[in-house]
């Protein structure tokens, strides 16, 4: 399992104090010093489900910086990855990934069913 956080983040704490006290073993990746691959991000969406759109980090600085919210409904998909692998601060977290299934963001209701 690779869990992927900014150490600083309140919600990617709460997720990896789940991951342990459920005891569940998984390799940590600092998104912002680490960030992930247009590639990875495209397999990881996939693999979701997810739209695109979930994977970015809406209520981050740079975003709102960066007026996203105008720009992305217009803003082909490879852009959008593109845009997402420059820097992990544009990334919702937590992110995790296993062999069945990727999880954006922490609800514990979803976490839940890993066990």
């Amino acid at each position: 399992m690779l869990f992927i956080c900014y150490p600083k983040c309140s919600t990617c704490k709460k997720a990896q104090a789940f991951l342990d006290a459920h005891h569940l073993q998984y390799t940590l990746r600092d998104i912002k010093t680490e960030n992930p691959a247009a590639d990875e991000l495209r397999d990881w969406q996939q693999r979701s489900g997810l739209p695109l759109k979930r994977f970015f980090n809406t209520s981050g600085q740079l975003y709102r910086e960066m007026a996203l919210s105008q720009k992305l409904p217009d803003m082909p998909e490879a852009e959008q990855l593109a845009l997402l692998a420059s820097d992990g601060m544009l990334v919702k977290r937590p992110i995790l990934v296993t062999d069945d299934t990727v999880l954006v963001g922490f609800r514990e209701a979803e976490w839940e069913k890993l066990l």
